[in-house]
């Protein structure tokens, strides 16, 4: 409130007034402040003069001036929607009023509240002929709330009045529906501040009103509870509700962050399918990250548009029951959908009463608040439980995704759909977005999503948001759809929000309102603009109209396109503001980066053309299309969701066990460099998954030496396997290969996909699969992909490469290739680089070539063995001898280019993508050279079935290959690959089809190794062979089907079940200073001379924290994880600790942990510590070390130094003991896991599993009394200890863990300044993780530790 001089100096300059005009003007001005209106939009003129400067001179005013009054008013409308508030714009009177027009139809049908202050000539100007005299009342006709022309000014009129007048108008403004006002204001001369006499009787009766600083009238509104009127209003809509069985919630165009939280919570409460528009903010929801309980419960159907590219999936798409919130939606699509629902309970809430309805199907319309609506139906409405249909919508939804990010990310060149991406994916969230009309806000709609489905890293995912969340603010003018005034509206949007705001036009808009840009350069109060200009030189949204198909392109370009070569660059120039041209992806996000950083106004123009992005819209459209139909075909005859039972019950693992095989090959593999022993073996382990129903599926598991990959290694994770994957749901959208067997691992195992070692995930998703075939009585093929008439007229069977060692000499190898082709190969490939000098491979090539002629496809691989020189020399000697390809022909990979280019010779690559671990799409684009002409995908070696079907995809949609190749599996393996190649081939057919090509699906693929399989896992053989049919040998698909569906073992080769390791549980006495503590202990492994390692776990834990790392090298060492006193089942007995000093100190930690070295009759241990275990673990390996023999600390701190910070944490660690003694664990833990040091373990699929796991302790006192003890502040620093060390160490820290990942590097810099150690620590850094890495990445952290503790046992 303003001080009493304050009002006492406004009475004075009341009654100063020089007339009558500025009077009325100040009382206008100054009552708009009063009631909240402070920003002015004030064109220039004289007959509003009194007005501009009674508001430019106010104390508590913003203004801001335009020279266009079309681009001013469309400037307020942009402030008034993101404030919430109205702006108040002020005109001079002739067509400066009518200029206001556009701006106010927008405002109207969109709920805006504006204030018009139009000022006008007097009554006796008016239809004389006076110059700029028009018409000005009801000049806008019904596109205003209220119209109100005030008097003349006049001292014979009260002031009060006036007064009334815009409080009376504000309020109508406001209230709903909301919207514009205009007052109309005549004012005779003076219009200056010359001087004329008034009488200031006129201004009776304020004096009160002076003295204060609130309206003159204030509107009190009465809000209505609806829980007093639930059977009058609700009880109709609720019993609709309530027998939904087919519900389906859509949020429209939402603008406050209340209304969002609202329309959240009703979603969740419902767990019914939501259907959220751009405009809704929530399709940009990646920033409610930190509620990962919103994505679990909510069924989010961001991709419906496309989905309902489908004829299928638009037949099957009915509902029963539809709530709105929100009253527009932007996709066509779905609003035929709505129609074609009908007859349907159509609910639509919104608080204005006005009707949104075109196609008159609403049957319920609720005007209230939508807070008022969802609290209602939370309060009264019975949740139900997720049925069938949702969850098909659920994968159909996953799979459009999948599909148009695939298509988008894959795509080289900047495209518009790629625009859309990835400017809202930049975005941060204090920043706000504004959708320009025709294309960008179609293209956002579309293709903008909550997290990118390219292959984004599992830590992008859950570090994406570290911020807390935020509402993002996501708005366009669709009231009236129009492209004016979109630039204008856009910086009065970033005044009004005060955020950072992301602007998307194309060009066509843009170039309408150029005069936007100088309300750029206006000194006022915002945070700076990107503008993203999106410039095809025309209106491209008309080349996705069907009369683009029908008129001549010249009609086109003239009337529809308006084609034009403006100059976005120089308009920007003129008017001082940034700009950047991009031209690809690199380009853009650099740029958008750039803008982020940058406190200036930036323009950024993407160079487009209407024929690309009306081409590539149309591939996506087909993509969609194609990908939607495949999966709603194979899902939809699933048993899990095709039995008459409604209620979803999904299948789940009973149990998983392996066995390991050894089978004698005929001869070495192309791989071995042993050449020279007498018998060879392949050797690996058989998958059996068991489902709950009883189905098994089988997969193979086997490792390559060259790959990186070894035996023992795999068998760790199988173990690990085994504990984590019983019960696991099977997702029933795993077979489209679509991101899905990825997002299982993640979500169901929590494992993060990139650890799984390749082929052991091949394995894995091989067993599912079957798993799943087995359930629906069919094939693995069949589970991929639902046989259909196109697909069924073509061969089942798959072609076959023959493979070919170049272990002897040309006329020897010659003759061996023509062999192959009388047995009725028609391709082969040879194995060539085996020596350094091509000049024999040349020679061989040029002979096989001679003998077996010109129809027989011929390919070479030189497994990446010659360095450039070499590969030239090969390549240029044999170019002319029909290489169909040369498998990487180089051993440096950034070579393959210029060899192409070069040589001229085709290459196929192998290696290269056998290497690409994460962002595949990102990596491939290098190598979309026309030259580069196959992929040779190894299953088994990319890692599974998903990753070999994205490098498929992608090859066929860029023209090239894609050979599926086998690496010396058995028959069971084998028969998988054959299945697999066939739907390979498919899926090119399904590209060529697409692409308007006519496609060859018999593609030779790389399965010729079965030659090499002397002895096999199977008891059948496989059928390989010469097909009479057509004369070449083929792989038989249905042959290959049997083996898996009745697979049996061949006793011969296979050691049955390798997993029977038991758990053993016993407790512990030990003694310390005259009491008895009883240790919780678990036991598992080897009780041999092996390796004993002792698990200790953190503050919190329990043994139980280890048990899927302990399983998993139990097969080489001895694992034990204990119960740390107070924790989980340990206890203390006896005597009552109730002692001045600590009498649970690290150092009683390590005299109870030595008594159980003791009991375990082993010379020493290798300790494995986390956080305050790996504390206690550092502290033995220094202090008490003579039963240890390494010791590996996760997470761990040699401690404090600095005596006041270790007063610091004293304090702190005995408040929080206190406080969890005195309020109990659960409020303590939601205190302890709220710190930025578990950001990444928060956001792990199972949190709420492991915060519950927390709970379990059965002595609280002596745990709160660990936290004290044990704390950094009174432990001994052991830093010194460091520089003396004698023990092994190994630091393991999470990637995202900085805090802990600085004090690892701390105290390897120490020890490598001492002379007294020689064991300098290594320190591993574990990816995609956090504090807490043995439980966000344990597949990693496991490898590691078992390194760790291989080279311990070696060096010992």
């Amino acid at each position: 409130m303003p001080r009493q001089n304050d009002h006492t100096q406004f009475s004075c300059r009341l009654k100063d007034c020089a007339n009558i005009n500025i009077l009325w003007a100040s009382l206008i001005i100054e009552e708009c402040t009063r009631l909240g209106l402070t920003y002015f939009c004030i064109a220039p003129g004289s007959r509003s003069s009194p007005l501009a400067i009674a508001a430019s001179t106010h104390p508590t005013t913003s203004c801001i001036a335009c020279i266009d009054e079309r681009s001013l008013a469309y400037h307020a409308a942009g402030f008034a929607r993101s404030s919430h508030k109205p702006a108040v714009i002020i005109t001079s009177s002739g067509t400066a009023v009518s200029n206001l027009h556009p701006a106010v139809v927008e405002a109207s049908q969109e709920f805006v509240p504006l204030l018009l202050l139009t000022a006008d000539r007097p009554p006796e100007l008016q239809d004389v002929g006076a110059n700029q005299a028009i018409n000005q009342v009801n000049h806008f006709g019904p596109f205003v709330r209220h119209f109100l022309s005030l008097p003349v000014p006049s001292d014979d009129i009260s002031a009060r009045m006036v007064l009334t007048s815009i409080d009376s108008a504000v309020n109508i403004a406001t209230s709903s529906p909301s919207g514009p006002v205009h007052i109309n204001c005549p004012f005779r001369e003076p219009l200056e501040n010359s001087p004329r006499t008034w009488n200031p009787i006129c201004l009776r009766g304020l004096d009160s009103w002076m003295s204060t600083s609130v309206p003159f009238t204030s509107y009190i509104r009465v809000q209505h509870s609806y829980r007093c009127n639930y059977n009058t209003f609700m009880d109709e809509a609720l019993e609709v509700i309530n027998k939904a069985s087919r519900g389906f919630l859509l949020l429209g165009a939402i603008h406050r962050e209340d209304d969002i939280w609202a329309a959240l919570l009703l979603a969740k409460h419902l767990s019914w399918p939501v259907v959220v528009d751009i405009l809704s903010g929530l399709r940009l929801r990646k920033y409610f990250v930190p509620f990962p309980e919103f994505e679990d419960r909510i069924l989010f159907i961001d991709h419906l548009d496309h989905m309902l590219l489908s004829d299928s999936i638009k037949d099957w798409m009915k509902v029963d029951v539809i709530i709105q919130i929100g009253s527009r939606i932007t996709s066509k699509r779905v609003a035929q959908l709505l129609e074609s629902c009908f007859p349907c309970s159509y609910i639509l809430v919104d608080n204005h009463p006005s009707r949104h309805d075109p196609s008159h199907i609403v049957t319920h319309r609720i005007q209230c608040a939508i807070p008022q609506f969802a609290d209602y139906l939370i309060t009264a409405c019975t949740p139900h439980t997720r049925r069938k249909w949702e969850c098909l919508l659920q994968a159909l939804n996953s799979v459009a995704a999948w599909d148009i990010s695939f298509l988008i990310n894959s795509e080289y060149s900047l495209t518009e759909p790629c625009v859309a991406q990835m400017t809202l994916e930049a975005i941060h969230c204090e920043s706000a977005v504004f959708l320009g009309n025709s294309m960008p806000i179609r293209d956002a709609d579309m293709y903008a999503c909550n997290f990118n489905w390219k292959e984004r890293t599992q830590d992008e995912v859950i570090f994406s948001s570290e911020l807390t969340c935020h509402f993002i603010q996501v708005t366009a003018n669709r009231g009236a759809s129009g492209i004016d005034g979109l630039l204008s509206t856009a910086v009065g949007f970033a005044v009004g929000c005060n955020k950072r705001v992301l602007c998307v036009v194309g060009d066509v808009s843009f170039l309408h309102d150029t005069n936007g840009l100088s309300l750029l350069r206006k000194q006022m109060l915002r945070k700076p603009m990107t503008i993203v200009v999106i410039n095809n030189r025309g209106g491209a949204i008309f080349s996705l109209l069907p009369l683009a198909n029908m008129t001549a392109r010249s009609i086109l370009d003239q009337y529809f396109y308006t084609s034009h070569n403006v100059s976005i660059h120089n308009l920007c120039m003129a008017h001082g503001v940034k700009h950047l041209k991009v031209q690809s992806k690199m380009e853009l996000q650099d740029a958008l980066l750039a803008s982020q950083i940058d406190k200036e106004d930036f323009v950024i123009e993407v160079d487009s053309t209407i024929d690309a992005n009306a081409a590539f819209h149309s591939m996506l459209r087909k993509v969609s299309q194609q990908g939607v139909d495949h999966a709603f075909n194979s899902l939809s005859k699933l048993t899990v969701l095709n039995s008459m039972n409604d209620g979803f019950i999904p299948s789940k693992v009973g149990k998983m066990q392996y066995s390991s095989y050894r089978i004698q090959l005929s001869s070495p593999p192309t791989s071995s460099s042993e050449s020279h022993r007498s018998t060879y073996h392949r050797e690996g382990f058989i998958i059996s998954l068991c489902l709950e129903d009883g189905n098994t599926g089988y997969g193979e598991v086997a490792p390559l030496e060259i790959h990186q990959e070894n035996l023992l290694d795999v068998e760790e994770q199988l173990q690990f396997l085994i504990h984590v994957v019983e019960g696991a749901t099977i997702d029933h959208s795993l077979p489209l290969l679509k991101g899905s067997f990825s997002r299982w691992l993640w979500q169901r195992l929590g494992i993060q996909p990139n650890s799984i070692f390749p082929s052991v995930r091949f394995g894995l998703e091989m067993a599912v699969l079957n798993a799943i075939a087995a359930r629906e009585g069919s094939s693995l093929l069949n589970v991929l992909r639902v046989q259909t008439e196109e697909s069924t007229d073509s061969s089942l069977d798959v072609k076959v490469c023959a493979l070919l060692e170049s272990n002897g000499g040309p006329s020897e190898m010659a003759l061996v290739a023509t062999t192959l082709v009388r047995e009725g190969f028609t391709a082969i490939k040879l194995k060539v680089a085996r020596q350094a000098d091509p000049t024999v491979d040349i020679a061989i090539i040029k002979e096989v070539r001679k003998k077996i002629g010109w129809e027989i496809e011929l390919r070479a691989d030189a497994n990446r063995s010659w360095n450039y020189d070499e590969a030239v020399k090969f390549g240029l000697s044999v170019k002319d001898s029909g290489l169909q390809y040369i498998e990487e022909p180089v051993n440096n990979e950034d070579d393959i280019i210029k060899f192409c280019e070069e040589t001229g010779l085709p290459v196929a690559l192998d290696e290269t993508i056998n290497s690409i671990r994460k962002n595949h799409l990102n990596v491939l684009v290098k190598y979309n050279h026309p030259m580069i002409v196959a992929f040779v995908i190894k299953p088994s070696v990319v890692g599974g079935f998903e990753n070999a079907a994205l490098l498929a995809r992608w090859a066929h949609q860029h023209g090239k290959m894609a050979v599926i190749s086998a690496t010396f599996e058995s028959s069971l393996g084998l028969s998988a690959l054959i299945q697999f190649s066939r739907y390979v081939d498919l899926m090119k057919l399904d590209t060529g089809r697409m692409l308007n090509k006519e496609e060859n699906s018999c593609v030779a693929h790389g399965l010729g190794t079965y030659q090499w399989l002397r002895e096999d896992v199977s008891r059948r053989p496989l059928m390989i062979g010469y097909n009479p049919c057509n004369g070449v040998v083929e792989a038989s698909v249905t042959d290959a089907a049997q083996i898996l569906q009745h697979f049996q073992f061949n006793q011969d080769a296979v050691v049955p079940d390798c997993t029977s390791r038991e758990l053993h549980a016993y407790e512990f006495v030990a003694d310390l200073e005259g009491a008895s503590i009883c240790l919780n202990v678990q036991e598992i492994g080897k009780k041999d001379d092996s390796s004993v390692v002792v698990f200790l776990h953190g503050f919190l834990g329990t043994g139980g924290d280890w048990i899927s790392v302990m399983k998993s090298i139990s097969g080489s060492a001895r694992c034990i994880a204990v119960d740390l006193p107070g924790h989980g089942r340990s206890k203390l007995l006896g005597q009552d600790f109730d002692l001045e000093e600590p009498g649970l100190s690290i150092m009683a930690f390590a005299k109870i942990l030595q008594q159980l070295f003791d009991s375990l009759q082993c010379q020493k241990v290798v300790l494995v510590g986390y956080s305050m275990g790996a504390r206690i673990s550092l502290y033995m390996a220094l202090r008490c070390n003579y039963k240890v023999a390494g010791a590996v600390i996760i997470s761990g701190s040699p401690g404090l130094i600095d005596e006041e910070a270790r007063k610091v944490r004293r304090a702190k660690d005995d408040f929080f003991a206190c406080s969890f003694a005195a309020s109990g664990l659960e409020p303590f833990l939601d205190a302890w896991y709220s710190g930025d040091l578990w950001n990444s373990l928060r956001a792990h699929p199972h949190f709420n599993e492991i915060l519950a796991s927390r709970l379990q302790h059965c002595d609280l006192k002596n745990l709160g009394r660990v936290l004290a003890d044990l704390s950094v502040g009174r432990q001994p620093p052991l830093w010194e200890d460091l520089k003396s060390c004698r023990v092994p160490l190994q630091l393991i820290v999470g990637e995202k863990d900085v805090k802990f990942k600085n004090i690892a590097q701390q105290m390897c810099d120490t020890m490598c300044q001492s002379t007294e150690t020689t064991n300098i620590p290594e320190i591993v850094e574990i990816p995609y993780s956090g504090h807490a890495a043995h439980i966000e990445n344990p597949l990693t952290v496991i490898s590691a530790i078992s390194q760790f503790i291989r080279e311990v046992e070696f060096n010992s």
